[in-house]
């Protein structure tokens, strides 16, 4: 009896050490509005908490782009100096680093209207603010060039189809699968041993 006691705690372990991996939200910006002009992107992040790993997705027409942008661009709304862009109609961002990151529609005066997002992204679990205004990755052009410009914590794939557009939900890729399944297989191993 104390034998199958053990298996079920070494498998609620095993499992407990699993879950954080797959603990990563994709927020798809403005939800349902996209990344669009009239939408109130301040009210929209304000109930959100970001974590390194979560990913912003935005959906928009082509008459839009997404701009990372400076603290002192964004608050300005200076276009032209973007640290990356992108127009291709849907761009998904992983935030890399923790801090706060900002986003502007590059179009001439569509920021000024409202078109903006700023985020404070915190390390993965922790309560303690963020240390920086600056983030850290790589861009890949999604132009067919192929092209990869080292600049601060932004990721487009090349594929114009975010992973997950739902707002708020967890992501499941193939490293949590494949956790899972060794979960389970230790799990099976316990039981028939």
């Amino acid at each position: 009896m104390a034998s199958v006691g053990l298996r079920i705690v070494s498998l609620i372990l095993v499992l407990y050490m699993v879950m954080p991996i797959s603990s990563a939200t994709v927020y798809t910006v403005g939800d349902t509005s996209g990344w669009a002009m009239g939408v109130d992107y301040s009210t929209w992040g304000s109930d959100k908490t970001f974590v390194v790993g979560d990913s912003l997705v935005f959906n928009y027409a082509s008459s839009h782009t997404v701009d990372e942008v400076s603290s002192s661009d964004y608050s300005s709304c200076t276009v032209g100096n973007a640290i990356t862009s992108d127009n291709t109609g849907a761009t998904t961002i992983t935030l890399k680093t923790p801090g706060t990151h900002y986003f502007i529609c590059g179009v001439a005066g569509h920021c000024s209207i409202g078109m903006k997002l700023s985020v404070t992204v915190k390390s993965g679990g922790s309560s303690t603010a963020p240390s920086s205004d600056t983030s850290g990755g790589s861009t890949t052009s999604p132009s067919g060039g192929g092209t990869t410009v080292n600049t601060p914590g932004v990721r487009t794939p090349s594929s114009h189809v975010p992973v997950n557009s739902s707002p708020g939900t967890t992501l499941m890729n193939m490293f949590d699968i494949l956790a899972v399944l060794a979960a389970f297989h230790i799990y099976v191993l316990l039981v028939l041993s």
